[in-house]
């Protein structure tokens, strides 16, 4: 059995774990809230341009901001996947990559990478990435264009995120961006009325002002998948702290527990060897 002394530097070190993970767990809990707040927020301003776009009419084809240039357009599908940062994020950023490279073919596809925790994680498979960016540290104010023009350049792209279900459940979904786009705008109000050039002053064009529009849908679009990605982050990462939290308060009442049995043991120890001195002395008396 193991000296008081030592399972009670045990015990202390056990402590501090349970107050560490008790306080990742409120971060996270409060990051959550905070990101539901921003997506909501932005949300909003997405359906306000959609609305504007639905009403020029331009065609039906989502053009990725391009306008009428497509001469440059790579003939490849771009992946981009959202990963966490860091590596306290469960096993969910695991999970979409192993989801992504179900269908990935090098010859067909290009990946870009959004945080650490998936680059690592290519790497160690040998999986050549062509971009890598990190993860935005704030919850609102980022910027996305560079992820944007990259989208502009491709084909058509395909992004791997992590969706939020609920506090203790997080699925790895994959959408094609401008599937991404179409399915924020069918959720907004139908637009009614028709914004044409009998009407209305384009400057340059008709075309240029819709693809500024649909830059600024997909910077919002890809906004929010980050943003949903950073909430199942911080869900998983609730929940995994949360998991820690409990185990380590139940470490830490055994070794409380065996802290006391020690400290008996001890006490039992010595009240022994004092009657068994009594013992030796009262024999030594008689004899």
């Amino acid at each position: 059995m193991k000296r008081p002394n030592d399972l009670a530097g045990e015990e202390l070190s056990m402590t501090m774990l349970v107050n560490l993970t008790s306080a990742f767990e409120g971060i996270a809990s409060m990051r959550i809230a905070q990101i539901k707040n921003q997506v909501l927020q932005s949300t909003k301003f997405f359906n306000e341009l959609w609305e504007i776009y639905s009403q020029l009419r331009v065609g039906d084809v989502f053009q990725f901001g391009r306008g009428n240039q497509d001469g440059n357009v790579i003939n490849k599908e771009l992946y981009i996947i959202i990963t966490a940062e860091g590596g306290f994020s469960g096993d969910i950023d695991q999970k979409l990559v192993t989801l992504m490279l179900k269908s990935y073919k090098p010859a067909e596809h290009d990946i870009i990478v959004i945080g650490h925790h998936g680059a690592l994680q290519l790497y160690q498979r040998g999986i050549e990435y062509k971009k890598y960016y990190k993860m935005p540290s704030k919850d609102q104010n980022f910027n996305v264009v560079p992820l944007v023009q990259h989208v502009q350049q491709y084909r058509s792209t395909t992004m791997f995120y992590q969706e939020y279900v609920s506090l203790m459940a997080q699925e790895v979904k994959r959408i094609e961006l401008s599937n991404a786009v179409k399915e924020r705008g069918n959720e907004s109000e139908k637009a009614e009325d028709f914004i044409s050039e009998k009407t209305y002053i384009f400057e340059p064009s008709t075309y240029a002002v819709a693809a500024h529009l649909e830059r600024s849908m997909m910077q919002i679009a890809v906004s929010q998948l980050i943003l949903e990605s950073k909430l199942a982050q911080y869900a998983s990462r609730f929940q995994a702290m949360s998991s820690s939290h409990q185990r380590a308060s139940e470490i830490k009442d055994d070794i409380h527990l065996d802290f006391n049995r020690a400290k008996r043991a001890v006490k039992d120890e010595r009240l022994k060897e004092i009657i068994n001195g009594l013992k030796k002395s009262q024999l030594g008396a008689r004899i």
